[in-house]
């Protein structure tokens, strides 16, 4: 595993240590971002999951200007929001999902390195990342999120991560083309294993490394429902119009 992977995931536990369980009641009425992105294919859009990442520009974010970016990526036609909770590497906070969620009536995912069922309860989403080789038990994290009312996109890197999941009762595949010892992007991985996904009959996101309408399409013929795309948006919200392919 990357140097930094494992930074994050120790200062995960480091924060566990003091973590209380907690319960705030399901999510009433969550947003289906299933729904949302087979209404934007049918009208001939791509289902960008539009992500909401700080530490793209190297510090944390006020809330207008989380809240701009909420707005603006539903103004783009992005089909959910992605929002990084996770605050040491990443610069995020809880409290911009809940921001986010209040200025937008878009699909939220809770993105985040999601190790121990407390962790669930610190606040509500639509849909919570759950990375198959860190999220143990997954069955038992899912059927904990579920409980919640939040939908668990389940995140898979190789093979054997994929083999995990399909075992499992998920709903939401995300193929993640940054290899977690390296660091690397390759969309060739969800080329490999976008297909075996389809073939289960999951809803699968592919993740990282999309920066352009040429990727899109690539990741759309291995099987793509929805893409999940972080750093080229952060860098320039109005490029959403281009990749999920909109004509003004």
């Amino acid at each position: 595993m990357h140097e930094v992977v494992e930074e994050i995931l120790q200062s995960t536990r480091t924060q566990l240590d003091s973590l209380e369980a907690g319960f705030e009641g399901p999510v009433l009425r969550p947003r289906d971002l299933v729904e949302k992105a087979k209404s934007q294919r049918s009208r001939g859009i791509s289902p960008i999951i539009a992500e909401i990442k700080p530490r793209i520009l190297g510090r944390s974010l006020k809330p207008e200007e989380v809240s701009c970016y909420a707005e603006l990526y539903e103004q783009m036609g992005a089909s959910a929001i992605s929002v990084l909770t996770q605050q040491v590497y990443f610069d995020g906070s809880l409290n911009n999902l809940k921001i986010a969620r209040e200025a937008t009536s878009l699909p939220l995912l809770r993105k985040d390195f999601i190790l121990d069922e407390r962790q669930l309860g610190e606040a509500k989403a639509d849909l919570v990342l759950l990375i198959a080789t860190f999220s143990n038990p997954l069955e038992g994290l899912i059927d904990a999120a579920r409980s919640r009312g939040m939908e668990p996109l389940v995140e898979v890197h190789t093979e054997y991560e994929l083999d995990l999941a399909l075992k499992t009762d998920a709903r939401i595949l995300g193929i993640n083309n940054r290899n977690l010892r390296s660091l690397e992007i390759d969309l060739g991985t969800f080329e490999r294993l976008g297909p075996i996904a389809k073939d289960s009959g999951l809803f699968v996101v592919a993740e990282s490394g999309v920066k352009t309408r040429e990727d899109v399409l690539r990741m759309e013929e291995a099987g793509a429902d929805a893409l999940l795309v972080g750093t080229s948006l952060m860098e320039e919200p109005t490029l959403l119009l281009e990749l999920n392919g909109i004509e003004c």
